[in-house]
């Protein structure tokens, strides 16, 4: 059961850098505009990406959301 703690601590720390990033990214882009020389990838855009992908599973996509943010928010 140590190892499992250990992982899961190690797991969340990188989930949280990696949200970190992302709102990073986004704030930059909203800043900065689409041109952000040093971030080299359309953050913005991926995140709308990957929104309009779940959207269009439809009811699939909605509660894929759902567990995704049920699992951010107990941390």
């Amino acid at each position: 059961m140590k190892y499992l703690k250990t992982a899961k601590e190690y797991l969340g720390a990188i989930t949280e850098f990696g949200l970190s990033l992302i709102c990073t990214g986004v704030v930059l882009q909203v800043l900065f505009g689409a041109a952000v020389p040093f971030l080299g990838i359309d953050v913005v855009g991926s995140v709308i990406d990957i929104t309009n992908q779940l959207g269009s599973q439809g009811l699939v996509g909605l509660v894929a959301i759902w567990v995704l943010a049920s699992i951010y928010g107990k941390q």
